[in-house]
């Protein structure tokens, strides 16, 4: 059941919990999040990265129109994201292909030029009906910096989102992209600080490097998105090792593409019954 993604924010943030995204690679993917949403019974967002995109030869309709098809065969709410788009071009194209919302990345501009990009970027999407999350600070592990130098300043954050008009903003608070082990440590005074000093949701990218109390804790400290990719690529990748590394002689994909498929799911039907247990309030 496609819904718009505000919503879905709106209301984990109301019952004092998050809800999880999930970065949709190949319609694989899709089926495994709404599979595991469905598992859990709880809503769940498809976001489709810039990145993601480039893979599918620059072509968003495709992976998006599936992406909704996928959504619309479940009675679990999903929204549809696109994630970390730096292409002005490609945040024309969201809201003619479904989407309920935009992550504008103007991240690596500085402060000023940030601002700027993003507020023309909030004008936009507001006369699409797109919900807006932005980031400030730099998230590690897509080539910016990943030091404590690059966290988010609340004082900042607040005037950043006055100036900008987002709906909701991603912060550096010690989360990286891409992390392969589960080791990350949040500065959870920091997001309590951000909580208090901002009108909006907060994002955590690179949820998947941090461990379960770790996110228990980010969520209590403010938290009401939490964005997760790599985790599901090392459950998709290890199921085809080993399926292959058992069955050397397969060639028809259907037959390791489905444990693959599965073992996403079972990661994002995980993921969402740690969310989706209310921790403050």
């Amino acid at each position: 059941m496609l819904t718009p993604t505000g919503e879905l924010v709106s209301a984990a943030q109301a019952a004092g919990c998050a809800v999880g995204a999930f970065n949709v690679i190949t319609v694989e993917h899709a089926e495994a999040i709404v599979a595991g949403a469905e598992e859990a019974g709880r809503p769940v967002i498809l976001q489709i990265s810039e990145n993601a995109v480039r893979f599918h030869h620059g072509r968003v309709a495709p992976i998006a129109a599936a992406s909704r098809a996928v959504a619309a065969a479940v009675t679990v709410p999903v929204a549809l994201h696109l994630d970390h788009v730096e292409s002005d071009e490609l945040l024309a194209q969201a809201a003619a292909n479904g989407f309920g919302s935009v992550m504008y990345d103007a991240s690596k501009l500085p402060y000023e030029r940030n601002v700027a990009a993003t507020r023309a970027a909030a004008e936009m999407c507001r006369s699409s009906g797109l919900w807006l999350e932005s980031e400030l600070g730099e998230v590690g592990g897509k080539d910016g910096a990943h030091a404590p130098g690059a966290r988010t300043d609340p004082a900042e954050a607040a005037a950043y989102v006055a100036a900008t008009g987002v709906d909701a903003l991603a912060v550096a608070v010690g989360s990286s992209h891409a992390m392969h082990e589960r080791t990350a440590r949040l500065d959870h005074d920091l997001i309590a600080r951000l909580r208090d000093s901002v009108q909006v949701p907060l994002v955590l990218h690179g949820s998947s490097g941090v461990p379960d109390d770790e996110l228990t804790s980010a969520v209590r400290a403010g938290m009401a998105k939490i964005n997760i990719g790599t985790a599901l690529n090392l459950a998709f990748t290890g199921a085809v090792r080993t399926t292959l590394g058992t069955r050397p002689d397969l060639v028809d994909p259907r037959r390791y593409l489905a444990p693959a498929r599965e073992a996403m799911a079972t990661t994002v039907a995980q993921a969402l019954r740690l969310l989706a247990v209310p921790v403050h309030g």
